[in-house]
């Protein structure tokens, strides 16, 4: 997998790069990982519903046309798009989800932070009153929020078209969370977001972007 760091970028730019990367790629062709710090911008999946949308101000809203809801992009944060085929790896979405969500995992561990799923909501999740707390979540109970004490610390949202990937993940690193108060994060209501700096890790956007485009690059190579 060729990694290419194209630091700070527009997002409009970017989308339409992997849109005709992926359009023109032959069996041939090598999967690349691109890592991004974008500027701020407002990015809505294709099942994206207008409420979540709470009251963007002065920051770019885009259609994409990932899954998902909406979320949001800024500096501070690591954005990584795989551009993968998925059948020259032999694996099929739910396994490739799975595979990005512990890429997220093991990096958040590099940093002594235990990260969580949560089912029927993609992304990873954190306790705040113990990050570094390494129990498991307890088995969700009738009628309980499943977001209870936990923030999401980071999003996912893939495209896959005729079996090549691209869209990504998003891992908050040091920003300012403000815009996360403007949206419903991944069309949730109240669900809290945060980021490796309001856990107590210091860690620059550079450190994180390699710590994970090492998992990724791991978990996603042809065995």
């Amino acid at each position: 997998m060729l990694i290419r760091d194209l630091g700070r970028r527009p997002y409009a730019g970017i989308e339409q790069a992997m849109r005709e990367f992926t359009a023109t790629r032959t069996a041939a062709t090598a999967d690349e990982l691109w890592l991004v710090e974008h500027e701020p911008v407002f990015t809505l999946g294709l099942a994206a519903r207008p409420e979540h949308l709470l009251a963007p101000g002065d920051i770019a809203v885009v259609q994409t046309q990932r899954g998902g809801q909406v979320t949001y992009h800024g500096p501070g944060q690591v954005t990584a798009y795989p551009l993968v085929d998925l059948g020259r790896l032999g694996i099929y979405v739910k396994e490739y989800v799975h595979r990005l969500e512990e890429a997220l995992l093991r990096t958040l561990a590099s940093f002594g932070l235990t990260g969580h799923r949560v089912r029927g909501a993609p992304g990873i999740y954190v306790r705040l009153a113990d990050p570094f707390d390494h129990a498991r979540l307890p088995p969700p109970q009738p009628g309980q929020d499943a977001f209870a004490g936990l923030a999401k610390i980071a999003a996912l949202g893939v495209k896959i078209t005729r079996s090549h990937a691209y869209h990504g993940l998003a891992l908050n690193v040091a920003m300012d969370l403000e815009p996360f108060s403007r949206i419903n994060p991944c069309g949730y209501a109240g669900l809290r977001t945060t980021d490796l700096r309001a856990l107590g890790v210091a860690a620059s956007r550079d450190e994180a972007a390699a710590r994970l485009a090492s998992e990724l690059q791991r978990l996603l190579q042809a065995r």
